[in-house]
């Protein structure tokens, strides 16, 4: 059985480094047009076939509600970084597909942004990293809700 306390420990280091980190981050879309949450919609929409996802999958990936990642997506589309469309399997979803002008504003924020996490993550070595991710991964698995 898991000592409790220490997995009160665990839990609120984990939530303190993952806020503190993402801080620090942070300013890394300041002054680059587009928001936190507009990289993690071109973020899921670029690595699909042809810079494509369903809109659940986007959904999906947020840390948002459905009805805000549908808001998102269409106030994105009308500044033209990414097109939405019928999905044509599903009759009830959408398709979300990054125009050139969102892949390229993608590009250029996710390249600092990635400098940006590999340098605070430096501070773990590559065991390690291996190790949090699998953990992390781990945590993320065990899906029972309220």
């Amino acid at each position: 059985m898991t000592d409790r306390r220490l997995a009160i420990d665990a839990w609120e280091s984990l939530f303190r480094a993952q806020h503190e980190v993402f801080d620090e981050i942070s300013c890394d879309f300041d002054d680059t047009g587009l928001s936190q949450a507009e990289y993690d919609v071109l973020l899921t929409v670029t690595r699909g076939d042809d810079m494509t996802a369903r809109l659940r999958d986007v959904t999906s990936n947020m840390l948002i509600s459905q009805p805000s990642v549908s808001r998102l997506v269409d106030r994105m589309a009308m500044r033209g970084l990414i097109s939405k469309c019928a999905d044509p399997e599903d009759g009830r979803g959408s398709l979300v597909r990054a125009t050139p002008e969102g892949a390229a504003a993608f590009r250029k924020v996710a390249s600092m942004h990635g400098r940006s996490i590999a340098e605070r993550m430096s501070l773990l070595d590559d065991d390690e990293l291996a190790q949090l991710r699998d953990l992390t991964a781990k945590l993320r698995n065990k899906q029972e809700s309220c």
